[in-house]
């Protein structure tokens, strides 16, 4: 609560100086010859590697240093689960085709989009047990800041360059073989996901390939007031397939393709991107804002492009025996005390019970969509021949027995700061977590039977 009212403070005297501050623009102009080059899902299959028996996908979801851990954990598990795939024994965390992730959860899932299984040895001292909430203080406190038109967010954006993504761009990414990154921001005018991916980029007539990863992180974990939107430039000058894709999807293919009203309201926001002089700059915030748990970002990329078979074909993938998706839900149902007195409680338990309660109503139909949509798109890829096994892993704190431990995991802030306790058990529950899931032993138990 100290840091909130400082970080208060900060922010307001600010803006006592009277300097107008800036969104640094990152993101370059598009020209044709960008395209071989741009981090997209046409180009996913390049380096693809894993076997075309499982479909894997990671989801990472919001709740600052607390997501992280616990997203890291699990890739540990996933780490030292090994399963047998054509007689050959392979490390299930190497089968990952995509990680899609918000806010806290998206530093886990970049750091191991660049760095691999290196992410076992130096992430837990790059980020989990340093303290960034202190460090970006000191960055906002320094009178330098006050007579600049550098804002807030720039000071973490540098603080995570230097600590954790040394310069590296989505070129950078694009050169891996590992699992397709979707890093996911909140279009704070047009209200809507935005996913850091060529697709999106396309839209605003964008490379994608020259873009720091350390700002696409900064602009999934803006979270707003705190830190100032990170700015794109929506650039004039070209017409691609995205654009043309948006403009064909007419009323009559939405309605042939039983878009949910959500999503024909997401196509008609995508198609404001055109409008140029209208939206000339794009301000993008904390993705939790529009979804906690970054599965609606793979949602929308399945049914806007027509459904998972054509996804499917899209990322030059063939429909697998099993489709399985891990959901990483670092949200927590904190204990408060304003139901031990009749005292008129304060403005930040208010507010947070009211944001909880919010969080977990659409965390949870969120989740219904996802399970109904796995079974449909199990059905749709299936054929007499080959069925094809839906399988949703759900952890969360939730699934944690022990009551004593379970509220202590549950009290912990939203933050970039954890002490070393917190870390420890966080990423040590990760793991538990995915091992004692019966939906995944469900899943290692249908894989060791076909052997």
């Amino acid at each position: 609560m100290r840091r909130l009212i400082s970080v208060i403070g900060i922010v307001f005297l600010s803006q006592l100086t009277g300097c107008a501050t800036y969104g640094v623009i990152d993101n370059q102009s598009q020209t044709e010859s960008d395209a071989p080059r741009n981090y997209s899902l046409m180009n996913y299959d390049a380096n693809h590697s894993r076997s075309d028996d499982i479909t894997l996908v990671l989801a990472f979801s919001g709740g600052g240093s607390r997501a992280a851990a616990l997203s890291y954990g699990v890739l540990e598990g996933l780490r030292d689960t090994t399963i047998t795939i054509d007689d050959e024994e392979v490390k299930l965390l190497n089968e990952v085709d995509m990680i899609t992730s918000v806010s806290g959860g998206s530093f886990t899932a970049a750091y191991y989009g660049l760095h691999g299984n290196k992410i076992f040895e130096d992430f837990e001292k790059d980020f989990l047990r340093r303290d960034y909430v202190s460090e970006w203080l000191y960055g906002v406190a320094s009178p330098l800041l006050w007579f600049s038109d550098k804002g807030r967010t720039d000071i973490a954006t540098r603080i995570y360059e230097q600590r954790l993504f040394k310069g590296a761009t989505f070129a950078d990414l694009s050169q891996k073989d590992g699992p397709l990154i979707l890093i996911n921001a909140s279009d704070l005018g047009g209200g809507i996901r935005f996913s850091f991916i060529q697709e999106y980029f396309d839209l605003l007539c964008s490379n994608i390939a020259s873009f720091p990863i350390a700002r696409a992180v900064t602009a999934s974990s803006a979270v707003p007031v705190m830190l100032n939107p990170v700015v794109l430039k929506n650039h004039k000058g070209c017409y691609n397939p995205a654009q043309n894709y948006l403009e064909e999807l007419d009323e009559t293919r939405i309605e042939e393709a039983k878009l949910a009203p959500h999503l024909i309201e997401t196509v008609k926001t995508l198609r404001s991107y055109k409008n140029r002089d209208e939206r000339q700059y794009i301000h993008l915030v904390d993705g939790g804002i529009t979804d906690n748990l970054g599965l609606m970002a793979f949602y929308e990329l399945v049914e806007i492009g027509g459904g998972i078979t054509n996804f499917m074909e899209r990322i030059g993938s063939k429909p697998s025996k099993r489709l399985v998706i891990i959901s990483v839900n670092a949200s927590t149902k904190p204990r408060y005390n304003i139901e031990h007195t009749n005292e008129i409680p304060d403005i930040e338990p208010t507010i947070s019970a009211v944001t909880d309660t919010q969080l977990h109503r659409y965390n949870a139909a969120t989740i219904s969509l996802i399970r109904r949509s796995m079974e449909r798109w199990s059905d749709e890829l299936s054929n007499f021949w080959q069925p094809i096994d839906p399988y949703f892993i759900e952890i969360s704190f939730d699934g944690i027995q022990q009551e004593s431990r379970r509220i202590f995991l549950n009290q912990i802030p939203t933050s970039l700061s954890l002490s070393e306790e917190q870390a420890d058990e966080l990423t040590k529950v990760g793991v538990e977590l995915l091992q004692n899931n019966t939906d995944f032993q469900r899943l290692l138990h249908d894989i060791k039977r076909e052997q």
